[in-house]
Formats: C-alpha cells, structure tokens, sequence
C-alpha cells in the first residue's frame, strides 16, 4: 500500500522557491514604501500651495508657515501628513511665495515650489 504526501525534497524546493521570492519581493516594497511617502510630501506642498492663492485672494499677500502653523493660518488645510517636513517662505514686498516639503521616512528627496516660476520646479535628492 503507498501511503500519499510528500517528500522531504519536494518540501524543500517549496521553501526555497518561497525564499527567493521573499528575497526578491522584501526589498522592493520597502523602495515603494519610501515612494509613498515622497508622494506625500509632494501632495502636501501642493495642497499648501493651493491654499496660499486662496490665501492671496483674499489678502493679496502670502503667509510664511511651516508644517504646524499653515493648518491654522490657510483656508482649507486642517493638517499636514505626519513625518512631513514643510517651510513656506514669502519674498519681501510678499507677492510671491517658495515652499520645500520633505518626508522622513522617504527617499531623501526634497520638492520644491516657486510661485514665480510656475509652481512644482521639481522634487531633487538632498
């Protein structure tokens, strides 16, 4: 009579088969993982950048923030993702506006805003 199951060596291959998947699907999901987090830093600034014009019109200036003051201080924005590091700063006479977000657990990318030059000028490794 033939008893059914397995062999030790067939259970092997399974394992190993599962390893080398892991081996190769671990790494990835972390680099996604850190993606994720840059695409919300730059969701942020964007989301920032949009309350600064509805800011504007209304003021006809901009507001410097950062990420714990622009909440309170725009229309619009009731908070900011948390680990994202945001800095609105406003040139002098106030008619325009530059803004950096960055996340902590991301890439090292920092996104950048130009409200002279058309907005998102690009997200650059720091």
């Amino acid at each position: 009579m033939r008893e059914k199951g397995f062999t030790l060596i067939e259970l092997l291959v399974v394992v190993a088969i599962i390893g080398i998947l892991a081996a190769i699907a671990i790494p990835q999901f972390a680099e996604y993982r850190a993606r994720g987090f840059d695409a919300r830093a730059k969701s942020d600034l964007r989301n920032v950048a949009t309350a600064e014009e509805a800011y504007f019109v209304d003021n006809e200036t901009y507001v410097a923030c950062t990420q714990d003051t622009c909440p309170n201080m725009l229309p619009g924005i009731t908070s900011l993702s948390s680990g994202v590091t945001l800095n609105i700063t406003v040139s002098g006479d106030g008619s325009s506006f530059t803004g950096t977000a960055t996340h902590a657990k991301g890439t090292g990318v920092t996104c950048n805003w130009d409200s002279q030059n058309g907005g998102l000028t690009g997200c650059t490794q720091g």
